[in-house]
């Protein structure tokens, strides 16, 4: 079996963009190039989810807007699952519906109980261009729906009502990396 480098090894973190940046509101574009300025990036993912102890990062996290993430998530049964997807498309979510908690590298330190379903498809390509099918379950299928979401630039706040969506955002605009990151509820 040749040797493989561990994923970020090669990479630099960046700074993560916070709630409230207009990097992490709108969708992203589909990747057109799969050469080594992608590679790059997905190694740079890596980097950065790594320093900031995440389990996923989509790549709008760190101001570029392709759809690419990473994740290094364990599942309930606490299978890790490592890998990224360039492309990505959910294509099944099933199962109850499980309000979880949930957190965020752009919402740093806020949890709020999320509901999302228990069992999900995503298809999508590898940063080389080979297609890729992933199906998570349990907290695995959750961090699929959530890297999902932020390429479609929304939020876990963005799902929550209610208390918990006050809660979440108060907590949010009191933070002390709210001033720098603009903060603002949306």
């Amino acid at each position: 079996m040749p040797p493989r480098t561990i994923p970020g090894s090669s990479g630099r973190p960046r700074p993560l963009r916070l709630l409230g940046d207009p990097a992490l509101t709108g969708p992203c574009q589909e990747v057109t190039a799969f050469d080594g300025e992608l590679a790059r990036l997905v190694e740079d993912m890596y980097a950065t989810m790594y320093a900031a102890d995440g389990v996923g990062l989509a790549a709008n996290q760190i101001g570029v807007p392709l759809r690419v993430f990473v994740y290094d998530c364990p599942d309930d049964e606490d299978r890790r699952h490592l890998g990224h997807l360039v492309n990505p498309r959910l294509v099944e979510v099933d199962g109850p519906v499980i309000r979880g908690p949930e957190g965020c590298l752009s919402v740093p330190g806020i949890e709020a109980g999320t509901p999302r379903h228990d069992h999900t498809v995503v298809t999508g390509f590898s940063v080389t261009g080979e297609p890729r099918t992933v199906t998570g379950t349990g907290f695995f299928a959750r961090c699929l729906q959530h890297e999902c979401d932020h390429l479609d630039g929304g939020l876990y706040v963005d799902r929550l009502t209610g208390l918990r969506r006050r809660r979440a955002l108060r907590a949010a605009a009191k933070a002390p990396w709210a001033a720098t990151a603009g903060a603002s509820g949306r």
